[in-house]
């Protein structure tokens, strides 16, 4: 879109001319018109002074207005008369306005201006009629709600430090408004004297060098806490705290005096508007003895949230701030969904300390009035409202007097100021000497008030006793007080508690040790016993039959190597049984030393002899032909010292261990157990240890170790299953002994490993995995050993023969072998006497043919006719062979023969070495009768 000149010329001055009216209507008079020193301006209309603002002019009493009363702001940004000022009036003869700018909670956290502002205003009344105090002078209160939040005072105290008139001192009341004001007054050059600011904050000369006040600091409340947990003998103690600098810093101080004292604050929690998760963070913390800091209405809702935890009773102690109004709990509060009942059931029985805020002696001091003679002034001015229902209603005592120090420390001011030529009148933001003289007034305050003696220690805070009540019954009853400055507890002994009398500090944690039970020690303790008696008579037995030679064909002595083990190890069940029921704990490192000891021993012996025996046994009788003649040989010296080598590893091994890593007693905690019925306890359960630093690594070398042992016995037993041998005739029993000890062991270790916080369990698994373990090896190794000898009657006799074994052996190769051999023997005697008989035949036969020949000559034609001859008997070939069991003669292969049957194979030689005509058929086979 374009514009024709003629038409922008128009336009830009239509532009300019709206700037410049606009930049009319914004320009500003200078606000400085706006206030007048001693004397007031009203601003027609309200509002930012532009063109059309008038302002009024009027001074204050005692002063005269120079200059006009009236100015107007120009349409120029200035006003049409210069600014006037109100100048001293020395003839004025009436009383001169001094200004107080305070600030009054009326709501909030703590409502406390409901009390405390007619406390002051009655204060006011009083010291302006009085004519010794101030008596040129007017106090005059100019006062805005702080609904005791920071926020909104600061506007406040932005309205009363740059509106008129000039405000001599401040007045703030809750500890958050009171940081924020006493912090910014110094660059004011202003005195604050707080009624109700309790933060131990408050009482830092360097950052507040102006503030005064008349409610003592918060940790004036400390030391009383501290002598009550001390008279009540607490050493353990939780807190609960708001979020604000008056509570922190009296939190702070509280831990630093409980440490002093010995006391221990296990658990300290703290929240902003929500109390919900801090209280379930107490109640999960077994908290008992609880501080709570917060303001009144937090602490409804914090109660609220007791009641839900059941945070209360018998078990528990809350100590409050004593502030409250009496029936805070009663108060309906939208913020919580708890009923009045819920709310008085949870608060019954805590215990508040208080301020003495309420002079107990009938005194008249400074404002002529008692302290029950001011209650009764202030319950008319409150037109008979219900002081419970009042906030701040406490600390109307403190208010009052701080109204009455103000008046007195400027009283003392007028006449130094004079002696200077100041006056109080005088008073601005910039003049520091007035300041100085009020402060020196109000640093030496000392007089007497209705809450009390009233003195300011260097830091500004009102010293002051403590009075401690608790709520019984719904309301609160005094049972003592305490001046921490002369420690000094005065007790009326009227305190009631829920339960039989102060509860404890903490649930009370009993120890309990878990003990072995004495019913299953007992039982396997019996049973062990009767395995070492056993052991004995195995053992006595081997020795007692050393010399047969079934015995000695065992190895014997490696037999008496395994029944001691076995009662070494038996013997370990007792140690292993033994805890703190039965000894001392000091004496419980030497138990643990005799279990590592006697178990790592006695399986050395046992096991390590039976192993010697299977492994020997393998090594000689499992390989091939070249081993033969070391067969006959097996040098026992070898035999002990294989076991000797797994005896002296076993040795070392406890000895590095027990000189790098000795055992010692560790207790292992359990989870804490409520016992039965409603005892305020809890028991501990605790289990004694044997170990050292580094036990799963020691256990992991001793169990590899052992482990592998067992896997090589089982495999040696199994190779060595179908193997005979005199040299040891009781392997296959050794390796029956080995099969049953290592299935034992390996299932064992791991579990007693995972049951070793179940003393009971561990126990039974280890010592029945002992007695049978030792059951099974001495009954397989000796219990055959008794029976052959008992049955075959083979005792003591060295040359018995050995050929009797017992049934389970009569079939084998070994007892076939000693058979033939005992056969082959008798034969050798037989065939000698046979050979004898055929020899002396022989000889007969020879006689007997000599006979025939000479007698032949004579008669043998008569014979030869007269009787012929008989036919000739032949003996039958049959009846001159061996019988069926006997190898044949006739047979060329005499190598399986033994050297006596190879001797006599002449006697089934031809038979024309024997004539069959003198021979008897009938008398061959007496032979073989």
């Amino acid at each position: 879109m374009s514009l024709s000149k003629s038409q922008t010329v128009p336009t830009v001055t239509r532009l300019f001319a709206s700037a410049v009216g606009a930049w009319r209507r914004v320009l500003l008079c200078p606000r400085v018109w706006t206030s007048l020193e001693n004397g007031r301006v009203a601003l027609k209309p309200p509002g930012p002074p532009v063109e059309g603002t008038v302002l009024h002019y009027s001074c204050h009493a005692g002063f005269m207005l120079e200059g006009r009363n009236i100015s107007h702001c120009t349409k120029l940004g200035k006003w049409d008369s210069p600014k006037p000022a109100c100048l001293y009036d020395r003839n004025y003869k009436g009383k001169k306005k001094l200004y107080i700018g305070a600030l009054f909670p009326m709501s909030g956290g703590w409502p406390g201006g409901q009390a405390c502002l007619p406390s002051a205003q009655m204060a006011l009344d009083l010291v302006n009629n009085r004519t010794d105090i101030l008596p040129d002078y007017e106090l005059e209160l100019i006062y805005y709600d702080s609904m005791c939040d920071p926020g909104e005072s600061t506007k406040l105290l932005y309205d009363l430090l740059y509106t008129e008139p000039i405000k001599t001192v401040l007045m703030p009341g809750c500890s958050s408004v009171s940081t924020l004001v006493a912090e910014a007054a110094r660059m004011w050059n202003l005195i604050v004297l707080s009624y109700g600011s309790s933060s131990p904050a408050l009482s830092n000369r360097n950052r507040f060098p102006t503030f005064f006040r008349t409610h003592p600091s918060a940790t004036l409340h400390n030391p009383t806490r501290v002598r009550l947990f001390q008279k009540w003998k607490w050493t353990k103690i939780a807190t609960i705290q708001q979020t604000t600098e008056v509570f922190t810093s009296t939190l702070d101080d509280l831990e630093q005096r409980v440490k002093e004292a010995g006391i221990e604050i296990s658990v300290r929690q703290s929240f902003l508007t929500d109390p919900a998760v801090a209280v379930k963070n107490l109640k999960r913390q077994d908290a008992r003895i609880i501080v709570g800091l917060f303001y009144e209405t937090e602490a409804r809702k914090v109660f609220c949230e007791v009641f839900k935890e059941k945070l209360y009773g018998k078990k528990y102690v809350w100590f409050l701030i004593g502030w409250y109004a009496d029936n805070w709990f009663k108060i309906k509060d939208p913020s919580i969904n708890c009923t009045i009942e819920n709310m008085t059931e949870a608060v019954e029985g805590h215990v508040t300390t208080e301020i003495v805020m309420l002079n107990p002696e009938t005194v008249r001091g400074a404002s002529n009035l008692t302290s029950q003679e001011f209650l009764g002034a202030l319950m008319n001015r409150l037109g008979g409202k219900n002081p419970e229902e009042t906030g701040g209603f406490q600390e109307a005592p403190l208010a009052y007097d701080a109204v009455w120090a103000l008046a007195l420390a400027l009283n003392k001011t007028v006449a130094p100021l004079k002696a200077k030529g100041r006056r109080l009148e005088d008073f601005n933001y910039n003049n520091h000497d007035i300041t100085a003289e009020i402060y020196r007034a109000l640093n030496t305050s000392s007089f007497e008030g209705v809450s009390g003696h009233v003195v300011f220690d260097a830091q500004g805070s009102r010293m002051a006793m403590t009075l401690i009540e608790q709520l019984q019954g719904g309301s609160y009853k005094k049972i003592g007080y305490y001046d921490s400055s002369q420690k000094n507890l005065s007790w009326f002994g009227n305190d009631v508690w829920i339960g039989a009398g102060p509860p404890a500090d903490s649930t009370i944690v009993i120890e309990e040790f878990r003990y072995l039970s004495q019913k299953l020690f007992a039982a396997v303790s019996v049973f062990a016993g009767l395995g070492i008696l056993l052991g004995i008579v195995c053992l006595t037995f081997n020795i007692y039959n050393s010399n047969v030679r079934y015995i000695q064909n065992s190895q014997p002595y490696l037999n008496n190597m395994t029944a001691v083990g076995c009662m070494m190890a038996l013997a370990a069940v007792f140690p292993l049984g033994i805890d703190g029921h039965h000894i001392h704990r000091s004496q419980f490192t030497v138990v643990c030393q005799f279990r590592l000891w006697l178990l790592g021993l006695g399986f050395s012996l046992a096991y390590g002899s039976m192993f010697t025996k299977i492994w020997w046994v393998h090594n000689l009788f499992t390989k091939k032909e070249e081993k033969k003649e070391k067969r006959k040989h097996l040098e026992p010296w070898k035999l002990y010292a294989t076991v000797g080598v797994l005896l002296a590893i076993d040795v070392l091994s406890l000895m590095i261990w027990q000189i790098v890593d000795p055992l010692h007693i560790t207790v292992e905690k359990f989870t804490r157990e409520a016992p039965k019925g409603d005892l305020d306890v809890l028991i501990q359960p605790l289990l004694e240890h044997c170990t050292s630093e580094k036990m799963n690594t020691w256990l992991g070398v001793v169990y590899g170790y052992k482990g592998l042992l067992l896997l090589l016995g089982i495999f040696l037993a199994y190779e060595t299953k179908s193997v005979s041998t005199e040299k040891i005739n009781d392997h296959r029993a050794v390796g029956m002994a080995i099969y049953n000890v290592a299935v034992l062991c390996i299932i064992t270790a791991p579990v007693t490993m995972i049951l070793t916080s179940q003393q009971d369990a561990s126990f039974a698994f280890a010592a029945l995995a002992i007695v049978f373990s030792v059951y099974i090896t001495l009954v397989v190794l000796f219990v055959p050993k008794m029976r052959r000898l008992i049955t075959r009657g083979e005792w003591q006799s060295e040359q018995q023969d050995t050929l009797k074994t017992g049934s389970s052996t009569n079939n084998n190769d070994e007892e076939k072998s000693r058979q033939l051999e005992r056969e082959n023997r008798e034969l050798q005697k037989i065939i000698q006497e046979k050979e004898q008989r055929v020899s002396e035949l022989r000889n007969q036969l020879v006689e007997r043919q000599a006979l025939r020949n000479r007698r032949r000559p004579s008669s043998g034609t008569n014979q030869n006719h007269s009787n012929p001859s008989p036919p000739s008997s032949q003996p039958d070939p049959k009846s001159l062979l061996p019988p069926p069991s006997y190898p044949n003669p006739a047979s060329d292969n005499h190598s399986s023969l033994p050297p006596s049957f190879s001797n006599s194979s002449n006697l089934y030689q031809a038979d024309s070495k024997i004539s069959r005509n003198h021979c008897h058929n009938s008398q061959i086979p007496l032979l073989y009768k």
